[in-house]
């Protein structure tokens, strides 16, 4: 009984809220159409009163509106100017259409209210002159009734259609843009390590100043872009700029070799003063040894174990073998690495490393098996490693033994380089770049033209240089590995989740996920998706885009609908929680426009870390910077003492040189066995 007493009163409430609403309505209704009349009043006695003599003749005249008019004017001067009047009209007529609700009208615009106000206020306004035209009273009364009367019609238009004007179009943000912007960093947060980038984002109907503060680099940053994104030119590049500002050792992989590498050179030369130690700077670059320094990147010194050697023998055929990396564990995957291994390691123990470098691998590795195999388990610690060649090759399984010889001699066939070998088996740096009292920055560099070649050398430079640099007590550093998916970078996912308590700066540029997936295995890429801190993106698509809108998050997004009737209009608003930057946004930003995330410092905090912004980079004055830029310059002349060159000479003795102590070793080693009556049986003649 009581539910349906509190039933009925809430249904009296709503009821008499209605009625009370419609009642307001009907009053305001009445007193706007009593303001509409006042206005009309004041428009016909300015008629009245100002072609009185045209009314006269007319006899529409009366005394008692005589006096009236005359009583008005003696007391209140109304009649004084023609403008008073107008003016009253007008005002009325305006506050009339003020309180008008009328129906709304999608066709009605700003530009037709403009007009046909401006034609109003000429045609009411600005007729007074036609009173004194020589055409009778009678005829300058008609043409000036007229003409204020249609004044007055298109005023009356114009104020009716603003009570239509669809005052919240909802067709005005057809993209959802508002919804999408939001407020960001436009502190700038500088501390010693970090990358500051000057932005300008949209937000609130207008471009706001801000900053990306990458405040803590070392938790890593990957760039991402489609080609022409402008991922090189407004973040790599600022990366170099800023980091060798503030006195980091670099390594950086240059894929299209001289571009970032002419960057880092002219800057290092500028700021050597940020560094404690002066730096020294390294090239390593097969395509031109005059611009290459010599370093071994097997060098025996840094080699404690044999699973270094496995490292290096990995890296290097996964870069010749690229599908490999998706098959890693298979028998005929393995079986080549550790047979590199073997050799590699093998050259390590030999005279305490005296030919201990990759070109000597290839050539010991390319002698016949039947020297190959007896030289290395004539070594105790070589000997289980290689068990499984002996026992194919003592029970005559000699077609599976070449198979896997073959797996491993035929991809590093393509290494046989004199420039190559040139460059791999000298010692002019070590590779421990972040060394306190040596600093380097190195720079390799790549060709798109001989990638395949190139990319397992570097892999190789890359993989020690993971090994080097990722210890206590060194200088800050920053590995900078633009064009990512071009190499094979081995321990790179470890590097990122373990280097960033050793003060080393990750920052990887590739174009999308799916192209690290290809070229890294699918859960190697997902290591490095998920640790990375630092994340931009210029224009992606597909699942990428769809990765980083998650990543982003949802916002609370306001949503609006109106539906229109012959009597109304009715607008619902209502929220819901929706992607703050959506997969299609950032499938089509502009260049030189990025999304992206930054990680912050417990003691450097940063609230929206979230960022939409075109990243501003000064054209002027990088193109500035750019023409004074000086190359890198000539290491090695290679110049005789006549002024000829001999570079071709040198490099093909070295060549020669290489090939000839593989051939003395392997040599020496057999006859060494066959002197030995434990090692006798390993020699099948």
């Amino acid at each position: 009984m009581s539910y349906k007493i509190i039933l009925d009163i809430r249904t009296d409430t709503i009821f008499y809220s209605i009625m009370a609403q419609e009642d307001d309505l009907r009053a305001l209704g009445k007193v706007m159409d009593f303001m509409r009349g006042i206005s009309v009043i004041f428009l016909l006695i300015n008629c009245y009163w100002f072609c009185y003599e045209a009314f006269q003749q007319w006899h529409f005249t009366l005394g008692i509106i005589n006096k009236i008019l005359i009583n008005f004017q003696r007391t209140t001067g109304l009649f004084s100017s023609i403008l008073w009047t107008k003016l009253f009209c007008v005002v009325f007529l305006a506050l009339s259409c003020l309180g008008t609700k009328g129906v709304k009208e999608e066709k009605i615009t700003w530009p037709k209210i403009w007009a046909v106000l401006f034609a109003g206020f000429v045609f009411f306004f600005l007729n007074w002159w036609l009173l004194a035209l020589p055409i009778g009273k009678i005829g300058a009364a008609s043409l000036y009734i007229f003409t204020l009367s249609v004044g007055y019609i298109c005023l009356l238009m114009g104020g009716v259609w603003m009570s239509r004007l669809l005052k919240n179009n909802l067709m005005d943000d057809v993209f959802n843009t508002e919804n999408e912007s939001f407020m960001q960093e436009t502190r700038l947060m500088e501390n010693e390590y970090s990358v500051n980038l000057p932005t300008r984002f949209y937000y609130k109907k207008r471009w706001n100043k801000g900053w990306i503060n990458v405040v803590n680099p070392f938790r890593a940053s990957m760039v991402l872009g489609t080609p022409g994104s402008g991922k090189s030119y407004a973040i790599v590049n600022n990366y170099i700029k800023q980091q060798i500002r503030k006195g980091f050792a670099m390594y950086i992989y240059d894929y299209k070799f001289p571009d970032l590498s002419e960057i880092a050179y002219n800057h290092l030369l500028r700021h050597l003063d940020a560094y404690k130690v002066k730096p020294q700077f390294y090239v390593i670059n097969f395509d031109d040894p005059r611009k290459s320094h010599r370093c071994n990147p097997i060098n025996p010194a840094f080699m404690t174990d044999i699973s270094d050697a496995y490292e290096s023998a990995y890296t290097i055929m996964l870069n010749l073998n690229r599908s490999w990396i998706q098959k890693q564990g298979d028998f005929f995957v393995e079986s080549p690495i550790i047979l590199l291994a073997a050799i590699i390691w093998f050259l390590k123990i030999y005279e305490n490393g005296k030919y201990c470098t990759f070109p000597h691998a290839i050539e010991f590795l390319n002698r016949p098996y039947a020297q190959i195999f007896p030289i290395l388990t004539s070594y105790d610690e070589l000997a289980n490693y290689l068990s499984p060649f002996m026992d194919a090759w003592e029970g005559g399984a000699q077609d599976q033994l070449q198979g896997q010889i073959a797996s491993a001699k035929i991809p590093l066939s393509r290494m046989i380089s004199p420039a190559l070998y040139w460059v791999m088996t000298g010692d002019d740096f070590s590779l421990d770049i972040n060394n306190p009292n040596e600093p380097k920055v190195l720079v390799v560099g790549n060709n798109p033209d001989r990638q395949n070649i190139y990319s397992a050398a570097l892999g190789l430079y890359n993989s020690r240089i993971v090994k080097l640099i990722n210890k206590k007590k060194q200088l800050k550093s920053s590995v900078i590995i633009d064009e990512l998916p071009t190499i094979y970078f081995r321990g790179l996912d470890n590097l990122i989740a373990t280097a960033r308590s050793n003060k080393v700066a990750v920052c990887l540029g590739f174009q999308d996920f799916s192209q690290l997936t290809r070229d890294y295995g699918d859960k190697e890429s997902k290591v490095i998706q998920n640790t990375v801190g630092n994340v931009f993106s210029g224009q992606v698509v597909g699942e990428t885009a769809k990765t980083l809108s998650e990543r982003f998050g949802k916002v609370l997004q306001q949503r609006q609908s109106m539906t229109i009737n012959r009597n109304d209009k009715s607008t619902s608003i209502s929220t819901q929680m929706d992607s703050l930057i959506p997969a299609s946004k950032i499938s089509n930003l502009t260049q030189g426009m990025f999304v992206g995330a930054v990680s912050d410092n417990f003691d450097e905090r940063i609230d929206q870390k979230i960022f939409h912004a075109e990243i501003v980079v000064d054209s002027t004055k990088i193109s500035a910077e750019m023409k004074v830029y000086q190359p890198i310059p000539i290491i090695a002349d290679f110049i005789n003492e006549d002024g000829s060159d001999n570079l071709k000479e040198t490099i093909e003795a070295n060549y020669r040189k290489v090939k000839q102590e593989i051939f003395l070793l392997v040599d020496s080693e057999i006859e060494r066995i066959k002197n030995d009556s434990s090692l006798q049986h390993l020699v099948k003649e």
